[in-house]
């Protein structure tokens, strides 16, 4: 005897709908109905445009991602107070007693370098995997991709806002006469960082969905630039050794380290009380803001390919 099959669900359930509105979505939303490929000030305009519209959005994933970070570690984000003195010590004592290099208070000196780039650090590796790690959202429902990004540098502005505690107590307690009023100007250099920063996280998260590997070279890459980079040493070391001023082209390509510039401004401020590097942040400025319409370029052409790659 023949048995009718049950009839199937309707192929327009609710997660074939879902999966359907996710695929139309992917586009811009002006540009859903046309055929028309948007052009590059298109698409990074409709980039900007979709950031500035899910502002609440963005600081409800900062406060998530600021509640996991503190939660899976004990200290949670004291972490952010206790590291940086850590390494402080720790390259105090390598420098000054084991390669016995006098630096005057070379305490405040290094920290003055050390905490903003475990900023740009932690922005960099958190900025990776911003869309990697969301491969289940992503998939499920549509929302612009671009605020994964976004909203991990900015959850690290809140963390480095933790970090300057230790490094204005570490100025009042034991080297008082070098705070000064420029220590106001901190958040005009650290603007400068966080564009940057972000013009970096956004290309790295775009590129990690199709190369996995962008991760682990990262980690690489930025070691061998925390050592290039005037940290645990002034750049005049370089700038004005006998090696620079026999090749200098060697000078030319130093000063086209933003990191130079960004932290001689804020050594500058911390350390030797005077007014940041403003030629070199003014470049360095408008250098990011190319970065970064080129980095949004770059996301949301290949944004529609994410929910397949992943």
């Amino acid at each position: 005897m023949h048995v009718r099959k049950p009839a199937e669900g309707p192929p327009n359930g609710p997660r074939a709908t879902l999966r359907a509105v996710t695929a139309r979505s992917e586009a811009p939303a002006s540009f859903r109905s046309s055929g028309v490929r948007p052009g590059p000030l298109d698409l990074i305009a409709g980039g900007v445009r979709e950031v500035l519209s899910r502002r609440r959005l963005i600081v409800y994933m900062v406060r998530a991602d600021l509640k996991k970070s503190g939660s899976d570690t004990l200290l949670g984000n004291v972490w952010w107070v206790l590291d940086p003195l850590l390494q402080m010590l720790i390259y105090s004592v390598l420098v000054t007693l084991i390669f016995d290099r006098k630096i005057e208070d070379y305490g405040l000196f290094v920290f003055a370098g050390i905490l903003p780039w475990k900023w740009f650090e932690s922005t960099v590796k958190d900025g990776v995997i911003a869309v990697t790690a969301q491969e289940r959202l992503i998939k499920q429902i549509y929302f612009p991709k671009l605020v994964l990004p976004v909203s991990a540098v900015s959850a690290g502005i809140v963390n480095f806002t933790f970090g300057l505690i230790p490094l204005i107590g570490l100025t009042i307690l034991l080297y008082p006469d070098r705070l000064s009023a420029w220590v106001l100007l901190m958040p005009v250099v650290a603007v400068v960082q966080f564009v940057f920063s972000l013009a970096v996280a956004i290309s790295l998260s775009a590129v990690n969905v199709f190369y996995r590997d962008i991760g682990n070279l990262a980690r690489h890459l930025l070691r061998f630039w925390f050592y290039l980079s005037p940290i645990l040493y002034s750049a005049d070391v370089i700038l004005k050794s006998g090696f620079g001023k026999t090749h200098p082209w060697m000078a030319t390509v130093y000063n086209l380290n933003p990191w130079t510039h960004l932290i001689t401004s804020y050594r500058n401020i911390a350390y030797y009380s005077t007014a940041p590097d403003w030629s070199g942040l003014a470049g360095l400025l408008l250098a990011s803001l190319v970065m970064l319409a080129g980095a949004i370029l770059l996301f949301k052409r290949v944004e529609p390919s994410f929910a397949k790659v992943l």
